[in-house]
Formats: C-alpha cells, structure tokens, sequence
C-alpha cells in the first residue's frame, strides 16, 4: 500500500532539483539497466509485430522490470542504438504503472498507479534516431522502493524501418505484444502474444539523496550473470540474490543499486551477441551516472571458443584488457572487483576441453594474486566441485556443465563480502 499511495501522490508539480537543475543533495542513479544489444533475427519479434520491411508496426509492448533502489522520482532511458541507417524509432506513447499484484511478467496492472510519461517538456512522443537513446522527463512522486517490479507500455503507431533494433533477448522475464494503442489499459486483451525478451528500454534512473546511497555497483558479464538457468519471471539470477542479501541488512540505511549489464554469449575480446566487454565498458559503465563499482566477471566465451592454437595467446590477452578495464575505472575513481571464472568442464560440454581448463586456472590464479583488483570475489571456489574442481557441484549445475540453477546463483551471491562496499564508498584513487 506505501508503493501505491506513492504512485497517488504525483501532482505533477516541478521540482527545482529535478527540473530546473539545482543541487538539492540528490543525484541521478540507474535503478535498472538492461546491456542494449542487437536483437538477432531468430529472437525479434513474431508476426505480425515483425512484418516484411519494418518492425513494431501499430504495436503495443508491455513489459516489467525490477527496481533496485528506493527513489521518489525516476526517468526512463529508451535505445535505438541498433537501429539500421536512418531507421528512426517512432515513440507514440509510453506509461508506467504497477504490474497486477506487483507480479513480473504479468500482462496486467494496476490502473489507480499508472501514469504517463513524457519527452522533452511535455510531449508524449518522440522520434529517437538511429543510434540514440531518448530519456524521459521525470516522473515525479512515485516513491518506489527496492526490488519494485514496475509496468512500462510503449505504443509505436508508424513501426521502425528494416529488421535491425534494439533489446536484450536474455530478459527472463515476460513481456506482451498486441495491435493497437493500449497504454492506457489494465488489462491487455486475451489475443497478446508473449514474448521472453526485452526490447527498446535501456535504463531507469531514480533521483536519489547523496547522503543515503552507495551509488550503484555495474556487473559486467555473460550468460551467467544474465541469468540462463534462472527461473523465467521469477528474478532469482545472482544479482537478484545479492540485492537481497543487500536490502535484508540494509535496515534504513544507505541504499545500492545492483545492475546487470551482462549478455549471454558476451565476450571480452570479440563481438558476437553483443558488443565485446572492453569496448562496451564505455557506454555500460562510464556513461552512467553514480557508478560506484563494478565486478568483472567475464572470460568464459573467449577461452571457450578460441582458436586451440591460439588459446595461451587468448589468456594473455584476456589479463591485458582486464588491465586495461581496470586503468580506465580507475580513472574515474570506481572500485573494481575481480571475479574468478567458473567451471566449465563436464561430459559433452567443448568448453572443457583441457586445454582450455588450463587457461581457465591460470586466468584465475591471475585475479587472485596480481593485486590488480581492489578486491577478488572468488566465485569458482564458491561453486566448485570439492570432489573435481574441473567441475560445478552438482547441486548447482543446470545439466550443460556451464550454467548454475538458482540454487548456485544463491552460493554466488553467497560468495560476496558485503563489507566491500563500505570499504570502498568513498572510490579509489587512480595511480599514475
């Protein structure tokens, strides 16, 4: 009922800090953010939401995501950043609200909570180029608390041109697709199709108190920290797990945004589904406001699809971008905490080819002992098989030797000292 009687409190009056730029101790901090990627042709939308030579025509999208710090005020980041040459996205109309019973994935919400959003002053709608994003005014007065699943409804009535645009295919999470304006509704009708993926949004930022917030802590990583082997709607990858180990000590106190900017199939070294991690951490880390810390936790791909001749080759490079990571955080003071690399041999699974295990303990004797990193959360030692450390313990192994279920993403989120970010409230200093 607090959420709810928040939501009820909008007013729609200016705030001096928020709109007219005053320094009222607060600052802009993500509250979510999703890795933006180019949506493979496998993973866009079905027809007819994706027709012959254009996208999202006439469309409706609902889709939820999870809140990760307490604001009374937010803003929405939409991306068309992968949008082919002169594809403008068209955005008709966007609302928020609270999702039926404050369920993720859920194609309902709860009308009394919903509220429009606008662009640019005052406008409802908003035409982002190619390769732009677009973020919202603020939506005052919400309220919102940690771990809230929100509603955002976008309507698109002219489409995109071509079949390139932007999302996150590994959401997890379920959003819904119709013809037709339907922004304003509670309910969706019966015919919404739905689709496990998250398209166009990018980020949600929340205006929070200097004083009463850690910033926010970016995790950058792959398939694992996105979630594969977490339950569908049921936010339980390792991020959601810490977040909650988080909140359950934060007892009133300062709060800390936990945000996934991880990609299944991501690598450090190489496009592929998505930009490469050295080249992204720019857009993903450097480009939002608030970052305070960052854990690496990504190598897995490269060492297990390399070359088998250039494997060393791989490994040493993959310590030198960690180097070069770490150079360029530092330099805007942002802590950097090294994450071993898991397991990921086992019968059938080619990235354990001993070769490559090979690597893997190396990189990893790296993290651990080179002192590059301001501190190690040791993941493989947490999730490791005692008996064969080659492989994950059983009892967390989805069956590909590779991903954990929610039970080894607990043991991860286990696996990290929460002290850390008191430690390193203040930054880090860059050594020249």
């Amino acid at each position: 009922m607090a959420i709810l009687r928040g939501f009820l409190l909008g007013l729609g009056l200016a705030l001096a800090g928020v709109v007219q730029g005053h320094d009222d101790g607060s600052q802009w901090v993500d509250l979510w953010a999703s890795m933006p990627q180019e949506v493979e042709p496998h993973n866009l939308p079905p027809a007819p939401f994706t027709g012959e030579d254009s996208i999202y025509t006439n469309t409706t999208i609902r889709q939820t995501i999870h809140l990760t710090q307490p604001a009374p005020h937010i803003r929405l980041s939409l991306s068309n950043e992968f949008g082919g040459p002169s594809a403008d996205l068209h955005i008709s109309a966007v609302t928020i609200a609270l999702p039926l019973n404050g369920t993720a994935g859920s194609p309902s919400v709860q009308p009394r909570t919903l509220r429009q959003v606008t662009f640019s002053g005052g406008s409802k709608s908003f035409t982002i180029p190619n390769g732009a994003i677009a973020i919202s005014d603020p939506i005052r007065n919400l309220n919102v608390k940690a771990e809230t699943n929100l509603a955002v409804t976008i309507y698109i009535q002219q489409g995109q041109q071509g079949k390139r645009i932007s999302g996150h295919p590994g959401s997890r999470t379920s959003s819904w697709f119709i013809n037709g304006d339907h922004t304003k509704a509670a309910d969706l009708p019966s015919e919404a199709v739905r689709v496990d993926r998250w398209f166009i949004l990018s980020a949600v930022e929340g205006w929070v108190d200097k004083k009463r917030t850690l910033g926010s802590l970016v995790i950058i990583g792959d398939s694992i920290t996105d979630g594969r082997g977490s339950t569908t709607n049921g936010n339980d990858r390792w991020p959601d797990q810490l977040l909650r180990r988080l909140e359950s000590q934060r007892r009133g106190g300062s709060g800390m945004s936990v945000i996934n900017q991880a990609a299944g199939g991501n690598r450090v070294l190489a496009d592929g589904l998505g930009p490469n991690a050295l080249g992204r951490i720019a857009r993903d880390v450097l480009a939002h406001n608030g970052v305070k810390y960052v854990v690496l936790f990504e190598g897995v791909n490269d060492l297990g699809t390399a070359a088998e001749g250039d494997l060393v080759k791989t490994g040493d490079r993959l310590i030198q971008a960690y180097e070069q990571i770490i150079t360029r955080l530092h330099g805007r003071g942002i802590a950097v905490f090294g994450a071993t690399i898991t397991p990921m041999s086992g019968p059938g699974q080619a990235y354990g080819e001993p070769r490559r295990e090979e690597q893997r303990v190396r990189v990893n004797r790296w993290i651990r002992t080179s002192g590059r990193f301001d501190a190690v959360i040791d993941f493989d030692k947490a999730v490791r098989d005692p008996k064969n450390e080659t492989r994950l313990r059983p009892e967390y192994d989805t069956g590909d030797y590779l991903h954990l279920n929610p039970t080894g993403y607990k043991a991860m989120a286990e696996a990290v000292d929460l002290r850390l970010f008191e430690r390193f409230r203040d930054g880090v200093s860059s050594i020249v």
